[in-house]
């Protein structure tokens, strides 16, 4: 029997950061897809902050800066042709909170770190060509039809059109979605709220002689509807229920009878080029491992798409999962260090979940929810209100309880500048191959010294200034100290990169 250190259970953005988080490790990796394509249904048109520094941090920022200067593009061609877009009041816009477009750039504290316009296609072929470059097997078409564990590994079987498969894995990761089969087969329960609503997402064509829709969002009596920023693309919020058959394929005929509901007039819609739907159907894993079988991304935790949160989890729940994984299996960490990838992202998740719930309350068409709305919206008028939704909506407020008093210590760390002696070199520079990193900005260097001593899979470079901190490969700052203390230096390294330590 064949044999690799991950089998990996779908080759979506997750499933593919996964795969390369790992291989940079030193593990072996193996990709398993069910579709025989790349999916074309259309999903996130952005990626957060999380998400899109992960990629970054993984040589990426190339490829997405190519791919979001070709969204910007197709706004400004809509915007031409439709009027103002969706992100009316300019480049101070940074998102939206139940369709309340008004969380500030100017109210925020980190401004720069926001969400990039590319939609889920784009980040999905750059990370298949990062994971192409390094080697990493890829085999489409696969059903994984049944898996058993052992107390050494995982056999894994499945079935293709040239016939079946079977191989032998350390560990098996599911990143098959909502859906997934992998979850299902291990017996990890996922409870959660059944779906009330349906939500879809459309690019389509309109009757030239009606009027256009005008950009941005609108609450009516019938639901909530979206249009805009890229030529065509409607969303719609339905509160008549969920659909009776959610895999049914979108139609024209369904896109227009349900805009005509929540519009009130008689829109036509001549063509219908892409379609989607939703649910608000909301759940969450128990945990994210049973044995060495391990969730990332909507395997572990599925939610309305509202503020497009969804993508910037699953990369971050990758990011945070990967190198932990690549560690045991180099033999370098203890099994007990999967222990915190549970503990660490499924609170982020179950907070994600509540806001989405939270912003579904004051979207439905009723007097009560538009009452409380109307709270928010002048809530969010003050500058730390408007910060605490921008963080909470972007994932930046997501901080990691590493039992520290630190605030910085358990955040998750931006791209900055390094300076002393690394001139035009920042921090995500030094991060491409999947290695920890000490910043040391004492004036001894002790800290380097006894990182150097400790591990070799933590760059140590030079700052000008202090705090000194260790960051884990997943950027979260693992450990600060001030001016030349050490202090909790060794206990921190012991932690996530060398056990043995003292």
């Amino acid at each position: 029997m064949d044999t690799v250190d991950v089998v990996i259970v779908g080759a979506g953005p997750v499933g593919l950061l996964t795969a390369i988080e790992l291989v940079l490790g030193g593990a072996s990796v193996l990709v398993l897809e069910r579709l025989a394509e790349p999916s074309t249904a259309m999903k996130a048109l952005g990626i957060g902050p999380l998400g899109r520094e992960a990629l970054q941090r993984r040589g990426m920022n190339a490829a997405m800066a190519e791919a979001e200067a070709r969204s910007v593009a197709a706004i400004r061609a809509s915007t031409e042709r439709n009027g103002p877009d969706i992100r009316a009041g300019g480049s101070n816009f940074s998102g939206h909170f139940a369709g309340l477009p008004l969380i500030r750039k100017d109210a925020q504290q980190d401004p720069e770190r926001r969400v990039r316009l590319m939609d889920q296609q784009a980040v999905e072929a750059m990370l298949a060509d990062r994971a192409h470059d390094l080697g990493i097997e890829l085999r489409r078409a696969c059903d994984v039809t049944r898996f058993v564990q052992r107390a050494d590994g995982v056999e894994v079987e499945w079935t293709s059109p040239v016939g079946e498969g079977r191989i032998r894995c350390s560990y098996l990761v599911a990143c098959d979605g909502g859906r997934s089969t992998t979850r299902k087969m291990a017996g990890i329960a996922f409870p959660g709220t059944p779906p009330t609503t349906t939500m879809y997402q459309a690019i389509v064509e309109f009757d030239d002689t009606e009027p256009r829709l005008a950009a941005g969002w609108r609450r009516t009596s019938g639901g909530m509807l979206s249009y805009g920023p890229f030529p065509g693309r409607l969303f719609m919020l339905d509160f008549s229920g969920p659909p009776a058959d959610p895999l049914a394929p979108v139609t024209r005929e369904e896109i227009e009878a349900v805009l005509r509901r929540i519009t009130g007039t008689e829109s036509r819609v001549t063509a219908l080029h892409s379609g989607s739907r939703w649910t608000d159907n909301t759940r969450l894993a128990d945990t994210y491992r049973q044995g060495r079988v391990l969730l990332a991304g909507d395997a572990a935790h599925v939610h309305s798409p509202f503020g497009g949160q969804g993508l910037n989890l699953g990369l971050a729940d990758a990011a945070n999962l990967g190198w932990k994984l690549a560690a045991i299996i180099r033999g370098e960490m203890p099994e007990s260090l999967l222990d915190s990838y549970t503990s660490e992202r499924r609170p982020v998740a179950e907070a994600v979940l509540a806001n989405t719930r939270a912003q579904l309350a004051i979207m439905r068409p009723d007097p009560q929810a538009g009452a409380m709305r109307d709270i928010v919206a002048s809530l969010m008028q003050f500058d730390n209100v408007n910060r605490f939704f921008g963080e909470m909506m972007s994932g930046l407020s997501t901080r990691y309880d590493l039992g520290s008093e630190r605030d910085e210590v358990g955040r998750l760390i931006g791209d900055r500048p390094l300076g002393q002696g690394n001139t035009g070199v920042s921090l995500y520079d030094v991060m491409q191959d999947g290695m920890g990193v000490l910043i040391d900005a004492s004036r001894e260097g002790e800290a380097a010294r006894i990182v150097a001593a400790a591990t070799p899979r933590i760059r140590c470079v030079n700052a000008a200034t202090g705090p000194s901190m260790l960051i884990r490969p997943d950027a979260c700052v693992a450990w600060a100290g001030d001016g030349n203390s050490t202090a909790g230096l060794e206990d921190a390294l012991r932690r996530w990169f060398n056990p043995n330590i003292g």
